[in-house]
């Protein structure tokens, strides 16, 4: 095992410092310690994944004693689970056990010391186990807070969780996402709790457990990015459905790639194959059709070129998986077996590809050249993929550009130069292309959409109503088809007064019966008819946009999606037309920016305007808003985003946007004033913004506004030190106005966010910004109790190390008065009757989720209350602005019953949720009076225990 000379020297530095952070290393055995200083010349994961881990270095002489792992995983797995029930030190022991294993997997790889076959079999039982056994320690858990799921005859029921692709094969790669469908037997409700949930609500809200406890990261990382995809209906869909309904959805609505997916179909635990095996004689004769189907190979052929596609987009070379004859070739061909004589050949319905390939030979559908051709290049190319993503545990398929990472690569696979590697690759590359093209064939790009003649037949008669009325009745099933046949000949007749131009008429009509295919395929078809045409009346004499869609079918299928999902989002893409952009890529569209990315993202996006260019500055803020609101409410409508997340990214999206807000007016500012000569001994502005509110609280919601209060530190006698010299708290007082003004000028792109000041000490009348000398003497000597009630909710948003300090230790000072418990209760109960007198615009037979009795704010009064009631003899209670944490304080604090904490925690997330929903839907935040009765009771009932 001898390295190049340039990777020993990187394999001689790690090496060094990893034995100086972990000098128990050295006693290591010598053929452990050598195979270490390979495979650190290799691997960044594997050096990062021992300096990072005292315990790895300690076991893992005793892990590599053992020549197979994989027979265990779940054994240790689930003992050590066992012990643990709070799912903070779940996670961390998930993803300690994740690349304590991948340590293992990786280390073998590089030496090549075991087959391709036994790399993909340890992958893929390291991922069922990890998935299963997060599955068991869940579900328990689980049945603790909601009771156990069962079916008409009291039979607890399990959730299967079924792994598609290449977990479902056994196959899977390195640095892989899991691709996932969850199911269960039986609907039924739980048992064993005073209050009951269906089962697909228990299995909806245990699915997203389980999602977030391998999907999240956390310090320690993550396990696995989870897909979901794949379910049915896609990200519209239930998380979790039932056999039947999973067998209606297939059996009525399955389409030819749902057929490709589930041939690889697995579940995941050998304790549920028995149910399984009920549920695949169910899809059974949706994936493999009892006749000789050739379909499939159009079918596949129109996948492939949507990939090709793809790959052209994004301008992807090099790629072994995606690249003509890479990975999905093979994988294409092979499938293309399957689904075609599956239905007639049992041994074709085999899920992994090397004993399909087998049972291609052995039945002579292929000639031996082409097996072996076909084999070899599946090895190669595989194992070439997982080395790849080894280096750095990153899910990639595309070969390095990087002359050490080519050297690595070519090392791994022993091979003399890179030269030589990409010789090899090119070679196995074109035989499997050959024999790809021989079987499947191409499709000419330009058809690999066709359109079903009816959507062409509905946009050519958008001007006969009576025509429109009768196709949209025989051909949809629609039950109301005047009302569609008025939408789409209005859409018709209201083109006639725009000014399209004949290269815009000539993309409009190529893309409408794409538009109707796109609508009347999705199950809500109703909702997203006006809403998709209202859009497109909008952006309809821009024909770069309607390019835009014509060209991109996973555009328009998203621009669908969500304009039928949400009023809001058509609204804002009717009004930012630029933000389609953003979906083009599904994969970017509903994952959001990290939270801790968002401010060095903002950076970034900022860079790409002039500095010194203040008015394309703020249209950039807003645009970069516009973007990430997209992105949220997308991940929001799929599920991917519980409302506490669609919260917190919300937050700390106009944290990064006031951060950002306040250096361009300091900027501004400083450059005419100077800047106040207090600041040359220290570092930062002198300057804090408060948040207040929502905000303040870490639950902002898509609308809204933000309720802030300056602050500064700036001595009475202090001057700035620029050429025009100002006294330095009119420099403040300027700040405090710039930065107002930066949030509300309405650009093209609309204002930043409403803000609003008035909270600040003697409201609209007091200063617009304060020293933190007069904001402790005002909360000390005049504020009301109302205004403590606020101090809860705030924090410091922006500010120097030196103004949080002192905030915080006014802010917990005033909180933690000894207050007379009957006044207090006197004032706060008289502020809420105030409250609810003049805000609670009642409608008749509606419930307002805010203000009635039993609503959200009952619940913030509550929590506030209680702070300001016994932070004097529990000082932590003023640690948190939240109400969720508040919650958990107050039960750590024995004030609280954890059943009353838990209940008041469910109660205010349902009902914050409840306002999501309705501003995606741009409904007012009220519902039905009989909708979220046992939240408001209980919402109710605390109320009363605590004040009557």
């Amino acid at each position: 095992m001898q390295l190049p000379s340039q990777l020993k020297e990187l394999s001689d530095k790690n090496y060094l410092r990893l034995t100086e952070k972990h000098p128990e290393i050295m006693a290591w055995p010598e053929d452990l310690l050598g195979q270490l200083r390979y495979v650190l010349g290799l691997s960044d994961f594997i050096f990062d994944a021992l300096i990072r881990d005292e315990r790895l270095c300690r076991e893992f002489p005793s892990i590599m004693n053992e020549p197979s792992r994989l027979y265990k995983y779940r054994e240790r797995l689930q003992s050590e689970l066992s012990s643990v029930s709070e799912e903070k030190a779940g996670y961390q022991l998930l993803r300690h056990y994740r690349r304590q294993e991948m340590v293992y997997i990786a280390w073998r790889d590089f030496l090549a010391n075991w087959s391709l076959q036994e790399s993909l079999a340890h992958l893929s039982a390291l991922a069922e186990a990890m998935i299963f056994e997060v599955y068991d320690w869940q579900y328990q858990l689980c049945c603790q807070l909601w009771g156990t799921p069962c079916d008409s005859e009291g039979k607890a029921q399990p959730m299967l969780i079924i792994g598609m692709g290449k977990l479902g094969g056994a196959e899977l790669n390195f640095s892989s996402d899991i691709d996932l469908i969850f199911t269960y037997p039986e609907n039924g409700e739980t048992q064993g709790v005073r209050k009951s949930l269906s089962n697909a609500q228990f299995f909806t809200r245990l699915g997203q457990r389980i999602i977030k406890s391998l999907d999240q990261h956390t310090a320690d990382g993550f396990c696995y990015r989870v897909d979901m995809r794949l379910r049915p209906f896609g990200d519209s869909g239930p998380l979790v459905m039932s056999f039947s309904a999973l067998e209606d959805y297939y059996q009525d609505q399955g389409r030819e790639w749902e057929r490709y997916a589930m041939v690889k179909a697995r579940v995941m635990g050998r304790e549920m194959y028995a149910c399984y095996r009920q549920l695949r004689q169910m899809l059974r004769p949706f994936v493999f059709r009892r006749y000789i189907d050739f379909s499939a190979i159009q079918a596949l052929r129109r996948m492939k070129a949507m990939i090709q596609s793809e790959v052209r987009r994004r301008g992807l070379t090099n790629n072994i998986k995606l690249g003509a004859g890479g990975i999905r070739e093979i994988e294409f061909i092979i499938q293309s077996f399957q689904l075609i004589r599956g239905g007639r050949e049992p041994a074709l319905r085999r899920r992994g590809l090397s004993e399909t390939l087998d049972a291609i030979e052995s039945l002579g559908l292929l000639g031996a050249d082409e097996i072996d051709h076909l084999r070899n290049a599946y090895r190669f190319l595989r194992r070439m993929e997982n080395l790849l993503q080894a280096i750095a545990d990153k899910q990639t398929q595309t070969l390095p550009d990087e002359p050490v990472c080519q050297m690595r690569l070519a090392t791994a696979l022993n091979l003399d130069s890179w030269e030589s590697l990409l010789k090899l690759t090119e070679q196995h590359m074109g035989r499997v292309n050959q024999v790809f093209i021989h079987l499947i064939g191409e499709e000419d790009h330009a058809s690999d959409c066709p359109v079903p003649g009816v959507y062409c037949e509905l946009w050519n008669m958008a001007e006969h109503p009576d025509v429109v009325s009768e196709i949209v009745a025989q051909e949809f099933g629609h039950s109301e088809p005047d009302e569609i046949k008025e939408i789409i000949c209005g859409f018709r007749s209201d083109l006639a007064r725009k000014t399209l131009g004949p290269r815009g008429r000539e993309v409009l009509n190529h893309l409408m019966p794409k538009v109707f295919q796109a609508i009347f395929t999705h199950p809500d078809s109703q909702f997203g008819l006006p809403r998709v045409l209202s859009f497109l009346q909008k952006i309809v004499t821009r024909t770069t946009y309607l390019e835009l869609l014509d060209e991109y079918p996973g555009a328009l299928k998203q621009l669908v999606k969500l304009c039928t999902a949400s009023p809001m989002i058509s609204e804002q893409l009717g009004r930012y037309p630029v933000l389609l952009d953003e979906l083009l890529d599904p994969q970017h569209l509903y994952n959001p920016v990290s939270l801790e990315n968002y401010k060095p993202e903002l950076r970034d996006f900022l860079t790409r305007i002039p500095e010194d260019d203040m008015e394309q500055q703020m249209e950039g803020l807003r645009q970069f808003k516009q973007i990430c609101l997209l992105r949220i409410a997308a991940a929001d409508i799929a599920g991917a985003l519980p409302v506490m997340k669609v919260s917190d990214h919300l937050t700390y999206l106009a944290e990064a946007i006031v951060e950002a807000v306040v250096q361009q007016a300091w900027k501004q500012l400083a450059e005419k004033y100077g800047e106040p000569t207090h600041l040359s001994q220290r570092d930062g502005t002198g300057f804090a913004v408060i948040g207040y509110g929502k905000v303040g609280g870490w639950e902002l919601g898509y609308n809204s506004d933000l309720d802030l209060v300056f602050m500064h530190d700036c001595p009475s006698d202090v001057y700035t030190d620029g050429r025009k010299e100002i006294d330095g708290r009119q420099f403040y007082l300027r700040l405090a106005q710039r930065i107002i003004h930066i949030f509300s000028v309405r650009t093209a792109s609309g204002i930043l966010y409403e803000v609003d000041t008035r909270l600040r000490p003697s409201g609209a009348s007091g200063l617009l910004v304060t020293t933190v000398e007069a904001f402790n003497e005002y909360q000390n000597q005049e504020a009301w109790t109302w205004e403590h009630q606020a101090l809860v909710r705030t924090r410091i948003i922006y500010g120097d190390l030196t103004l949080k300090t002192a905030f915080s230790a006014v802010r917990h000072q005033v909180l933690s008065k000894v207050r007379d418990e009957s006044g207090l209760k006197k004032e706060v109960v008289g502020m809420r009757d105030k409250m609810r007198e003049h805000l609670s615009a009642k409608k008749a037979g509606r419930f307002m989720i805010k203000q009635d009795p039993g609503g959200i704010t009952d619940i913030e009064f509550l929590a506030q209350y209680l702070v300001l009631r016994y932070s004097a003899e529990h000082p932590s209670l003023t640690e948190w602005s939240d109400n969720v944490r508040i919650f958990g304080s107050l039960m750590q604090s024995n004030l609280l019953e954890q059943d009353q904490a838990r209940i008041l925690t469910h109660a205010y997330t349902t009902l914050r949720d409840q306002i999501h929903r309705r501003n995606l839907l741009n409904l007012d935040a009220d519902v039905k009076d009989d909708k979220l009765v046992s939240e408001r009771e209980s919402v109710i009932h605390a109320w009363k225990q605590w004040f009557e």
